[in-house]
């Protein structure tokens, strides 16, 4: 590591970042001598050309500076259920495995089972073996989410079958043969799975539903096994019962032959007899949960946790404050951290190559990225008034330095061009952002026909993808490049209106 930041002195960055490079020293030496620190990254250091890089960073910082796996600093929750390092033997595992295999058009490698969602026009454009001629989305809206997305809009009304499980007739489900409509999320049970891994305190809510489903409405999970059975060949008509229980017993089978778990060993047939009456999730979780590093293990832990004490327990469970977990939480082969992983050695020197560079800010060229807003999830909430009234919140953000020199005033509209489109936008002038970059809010642009969106065709907005390019991404992670995308600006000769036909 010491060797990798030698040639990125404080000197060399300070004038792409922004920040004097006796200001950078102070802030290292401070991070340094804290006695609690963290460093914290996300979104915004993720979808960039070099986010796998910046991400990795953080991490480094953390551990260089003490801050990893300690109170104050950087550390791992345990989580009830779901939790694969919670689970099993701890401190060695195989690592991680990327590239298995590629996209078929451009030879991607696929990351974590997935490929990246940048070449996904093209694999329903080219002809030959393997050419996406179906799909199913289920709530995604690809069509306003994606690189160029234009062309994947474009793409999407090309194939020959499309089903939606979605209850909005949005930019995607629009190409949709079938649109499944699922149960409002106020009439299915909701359990964290997902998020309880990243808590910053180790807690367990189980929330039921809370109002009816409409008559004859399938469950979610329904809908799904339903689709499963038709793609595997048996038919509508498939019992989706032994579906589920084909399913359950999966998941049960694999944790019984786990070496430590809490079930290691047990009968099958005696944890899915102990698990009725329930069935889908609910079962599912109930199962994870009893499994789990805090559960009853089936009878094991007499005050263990399970899905029927969640329901004792409408306000959550507090299974306490984070603990140092290293090197429980290792699945590395070596059991140690690797702090310098060959890809990110290699990925160095990619940056090393490219070098730190500046945008050039003449003839209105800059630099555009991201950003979200309180009110607004990805392109979920505008179709919700309560969510979308008071002032217009799909502006550009720019400095009033660059406003000026490019004879750009607040409240007039702006054109964007990047190598693969173009987009008209109102301006907002604020010294909240950086000077030579521009901001527009994703998730937006509900202007197209063929939707059923009155409210958010009402704020339609801008598309901030029809700017970002399909053929940038970060090498490591298959992400797309969805900040720092080089745009030049120039007042737009007039505006562009909704169109909501």
């Amino acid at each position: 590591m010491r060797t990798l930041a030698q040639s990125f002195a404080p000197e060399s960055v300070a004038s792409a970042c922004g920040i004097a490079p006796d200001t950078i020293r102070t802030i290292a030496r401070e991070l340094a001598a804290a006695p609690r620190a963290v460093i914290y990254g996300r979104i915004g250091t993720c979808t960039q050309e070099f986010g796998t890089l910046a991400s990795w960073l953080v991490d480094v910082l953390n551990v260089l500076t003490g801050n990893l796996d300690r109170e104050g600093g950087a550390m791992f929750p345990k989580a009830a259920a779901g939790a694969r390092n919670a689970n099993g033997t701890s401190g060695r595992g195989r690592g991680v495995r990327l590239g298995r295999w590629k996209s078929r058009v451009r030879g991607l490698p696929e990351v974590f089972g997935e490929l990246p969602v940048s070449c996904f026009a093209e694999e329903i454009e080219t002809p030959g073996v393997g050419q996406i001629k179906a799909l199913i989305t289920l709530a995604g809206n690809p069509a306003l989410s994606t690189p160029n997305s234009q062309r994947l809009q474009q793409a999407l009304g090309t194939l020959e079958y499309m089903v939606s499980v979605d209850m909005y007739l949005n930019e995607t489900t629009r190409h949709a043969n079938v649109i499944l409509p699922p149960p409002s999320p106020l009439a299915h049970s909701h359990y964290d799975l997902a998020f309880y891994q990243l808590s910053a305190h180790n807690v367990a809510h189980y929330s039921p539903p809370i109002i009816e489903r409409e008559p004859g409405m399938l469950e979610e999970w329904e809908v799904y096994l339903r689709l499963a059975a038709i793609l595997g060949g048996q038919g509508s008509s498939a019992d989706i019962n032994l579906l589920d229980d084909m399913g359950m017993a999966t998941l049960i089978q694999r944790e019984v032959a786990t070496p430590g778990s809490p079930i290691e060993g047990r009968a099958p047939d005696e944890l899915l007899a102990a698990l009725k009456p329930r069935r889908g999730p609910e079962r599912m979780l109930d199962f994870m949960l009893r499994s789990g590093p805090y559960g009853d293990g089936f009878g094991a832990q007499r005050d263990g946790l399970s899905l029927a004490v969640l329901e004792a327990h409408p306000h959550g469970v507090d299974l306490g404050p984070l603990q140092p977990r290293i090197p429980e939480v290792l699945r590395t082969p070596a059991g140690k951290v690797e702090l310098a992983p060959q890809a990110m050695i290699v990925d160095t020197d990619r940056l090393h190559a490219q070098g730190v560079q500046t945008v050039e800010r003449a003839n209105g060229q800059m630099l555009l990225i991201g950003r979200r807003d309180l009110r607004s999830n990805n392109s979920w909430m505008h179709n919700l008034h309560v969510l979308t009234k008071g002032k217009e919140r799909c502006t550009l953000h720019i400095h009033p330095n660059d406003a000026a020199s490019l004879a750009l005033g607040d409240g007039e509209m702006a054109c964007l061009t990047s190598r693969v489109g173009t987009v008209e936008i109102v301006i907002e002038v604020t010294d909240a952002i950086m000077p030579g970059v521009v901001s527009i809010p994703h998730g937006w642009g509900h202007n197209l026909a063929g939707t059923r969106m009155r409210v958010a065709a009402e704020h339609a907005g801008v598309n901030t993808n029809i700017l970002t390019d399909q053929e940038g991404m970060d090498p490591l992670s298959g992400n797309a490049i969805l900040n720092g995308i080089p745009v030049t600006i120039e007042k737009a000769s007039s505006r562009i209106y909704p169109d909501v036909s």
